[in-house]
């Protein structure tokens, strides 16, 4: 899959850890943005006392740093993005997310504190 130049060149997937950083925020700032959320990351983000956009905080300015799971659609890969994010305190988030670039979109499949 080839992912549309959002500020870099394009590459398919399995990204690395540095590129998935760079697309993921990518997309997450773009104005496309298309945000989907599995009823699990739902009841995660209510347990944690986190709302979306705290989801889209840690998207748009955390980091990768573990290399991809395949996902269940062929061609795209699950990411661990983490950080910080307003509603979290001095705890950290860490949100599993599937990037589409093509479709601008970003599936959020759990999500979870780092700590734990």
């Amino acid at each position: 899959m080839k992912v549309p130049k959002l500020g870099g060149v394009p590459k398919d997937q399995p990204w690395t850890p540095a590129d998935a950083t760079h697309t993921i925020r990518a997309i997450a700032k773009s104005a496309r943005l298309s945000l989907v959320s599995t009823r699990h990351a739902r009841e995660q983000m209510r347990e944690r006392d986190l709302i979306m956009s705290d989801v889209l905080y840690v998207l748009k300015q955390g980091f990768v740093f573990d290399d991809p799971q395949e996902s269940t659609r062929p061609g795209l890969h699950k990411y661990a993005v983490q950080s910080r994010s307003p509603n979290s305190g001095s705890r950290t988030v860490r949100v599993v997310a599937i990037p589409d670039a093509n479709r601008c979109q970003i599936k959020i499949v759990t999500v979870m504190w780092v700590d734990r």
